[in-house]
């Protein structure tokens, strides 16, 4: 189920989002300002962020400034909603970081498509992802001359490693490791930081780059809990 983090300061119309994409199979995690929302994101990482622009406290484009600084927010899909429909709004929401930008009144079918488009677009990516790892592993096995040393890391941290470079989500990992999603974020916080990397993109260019193999049971650690 894809997670989505609603941030607007209108309660009611953040309560009609909530319930029309909730019957759509979405889970959706809701916040009444950009501050409130970077507390939430940070806590449980959604899929994707639908933002207001004009809220108390930290507006849409402070949070959304902020949100693409962090590691784990730079790749996560996000959508400007806003009642500011002038050209340069709009630009000056992409440039800032947003991937897409509806005006308010909307219809909610067309902020479902959007959504739907962006969560596809980053599937696709990941999917680009695999793909190039797999023919990396081709690559590796066909040539003597490219080694791989041990990873600098925990056994925990190297199960999600493996998870996270074939392009699976915290909560699918934190499904197939029985952990949470939010323990899962810690061990790829550290990891990142362990490899000097500043986000998963970069983490499955290091694997690609430095010849790792997409895991086979043989090769996916055992010991060690996570």
């Amino acid at each position: 189920m894809k997670k989505i983090l609603i941030v607007d300061d209108d309660t009611a119309l953040r309560t009609a989002l909530i319930r029309y994409l909730e019957k759509r199979g979405y889970l959706v995690h809701h916040a009444a300002s950009g501050l409130e929302g970077l507390a939430q994101f940070e806590e449980d990482q959604p899929d994707l962020v639908v933002s207001d622009v004009i809220m108390p406290e930290m507006d849409g484009l402070e949070f959304c400034r902020r949100l693409r600084s962090l590691r784990i927010g730079q790749l996560v899909p996000f959508i400007f909603l806003s009642s500011r429909g002038e050209v340069e709004d709009r630009v000056q929401g992409h440039s800032i970081g947003a991937d897409d930008y509806l005006i308010k009144p909307f219809e909610p079918r067309e902020l479902l498509a959007k959504i739907e488009a962006q969560l596809e677009r980053s599937r696709r990516m990941h999917s680009e992802m695999v793909r190039l790892m797999q023919q990396s592993g081709t690559v590796v096995e066909a040539s003597a001359s490219v080694t791989t040393v041990p990873l600098p890391l925990t056994p925990a941290e190297e199960k999600v490693f493996w998870e996270v470079i074939q392009g699976h989500t915290n909560k699918q990992i934190g499904d197939h490791l029985f952990v949470s999603p939010r323990t899962v974020q810690t061990h790829l916080s550290n990891i990142l930081s362990k490899l000097q990397l500043e986000n998963r993109s970069q983490l499955v260019r290091y694997a690609f780059e430095k010849g790792y193999r997409l895991p086979t049971p043989e090769t996916v650690p055992t010991d060690g809990t996570a």
